[in-house]
């Protein structure tokens, strides 16, 4: 069978949280999405223009299902920028999991944590800019 057209790449995560307004103060207040779509008090659609991240509450069935997640990714238009975005979120009380630095490739990135402890990356990374698909 034929593969069909490649995909526009990820852009679409929904994560499992407990806290959603903290959750939700992070990934807006600080990181600068806007709230796509709250259908109810349980679930929340945020977007930067290019993406789509779902927010669920999480129950009991969710902690007992035991899926595991890395970390998610935010790609950014410049190697400056972060480490502007370290000082920024590291000012705002965010968790750092690792400092700034550049990798073999090129790109540089930094990780942190959101309020529910999920692994955020904010990375520059110089294909994906070069090519617009930022």
């Amino acid at each position: 069978m034929k593969r069909p057209a490649s995909t526009l790449g990820m852009r679409h995560v929904a994560l499992n949280v407990a806290d959603l307004a903290a959750c939700e103060q992070f990934y807006v207040e600080l990181l600068g999405m806007a709230v796509e779509w709250r259908p109810d008090d349980d679930n929340l659609y945020l977007t930067s223009g290019n993406d789509n991240l779902a927010l669920h509450r999480a129950g009991a069935a969710c902690a007992d299902a035991g899926q595991r997640l890395d970390h998610i990714g935010f790609f950014i238009a410049s190697a400056e920028q972060v480490d502007q975005w370290h000082d920024f979120l590291r000012a705002g009380g965010v968790t750092m999991v690792a400092e700034p630095r550049t990798h073999r490739d090129g790109a540089r990135s930094f990780y942190c944590r959101d309020p529910e402890g999920t692994v955020v990356q904010i990375i520059y990374h110089p294909p994906i800019v070069a090519t617009g698909h930022s």
